[in-house]
């Protein structure tokens, strides 16, 4: 399947171009939860943070999650994406993988050990745009568009998910996998 043909819709993935410089979005990887008229809105999935989700939320007993940067919306809260469609209140994203829902459900399952870090995901803050905001980003040639599998999603190495992403997409896009973070150190 032709990767550029892939239209910005729920569930579908943004990868950033290497010239994209701002803070949040370089060399970044963006779940799409949400693509309509009113706008867009995910999270980076691609940026651990040095945090641990006890030491960004009191309260939450047992398991000593990761906490990702989910972009500069709302930084102040956390957000969470994961795969068991019994949470109350969560949405679907894609099959099998849901965004938020009740935070006392997702405590009792951690309380109980009865969730991992397999099945769910913290993000400090989220990525949004206003209507059309995002689709003028796509033409200006900020973000390449793919498909993805819960298992990319919530991948034991995220840190390698966007230059293996690029890799994956043919020789014209693995050029830019070895592109600096910083060009100026090149």
């Amino acid at each position: 399947m032709d990767k550029r043909l892939v239209k910005p819709k729920q569930g579908i993935i943004l990868i950033s171009e290497p010239s994209l410089r701002d803070f949040y979005f370089r060399q970044s990887v963006v779940l799409l939860a949400e693509h309509n008229d009113e706008g867009s809105f995910g999270v980076i999935i691609n940026k651990p943070i040095e945090a641990r989700l006890r030491d960004v939320i009191k309260g939450f007993p047992g398991l000593n999650m990761p906490v990702f940067l989910g972009g500069p919306v709302k930084t102040n809260s956390i957000f969470f994406i994961h795969t068991r469609p019994e949470i109350d209140g969560s949405l679907p994203i894609m099959e099998g993988l849901y965004w938020g829902g009740d935070i006392n459900v997702v405590r009792s399952l951690m309380k109980t050990r009865a969730i991992s870090a397999s099945e769910i995901r913290f993000f400090v803050g989220y990525s949004g745009w206003s209507p059309n905001q995002l689709d003028r980003e796509i033409s200006e040639k900020s973000w390449v568009l793919s498909h993805t599998t819960i298992h990319e999603v919530i991948n034991e190495h995220p840190e390698t998910l966007w230059s293996n992403y690029l890799k994956s997409m043919g020789q014209d896009y693995a050029i830019w996998a070895n592109f600096p973070a910083d060009p100026t150190f090149n």
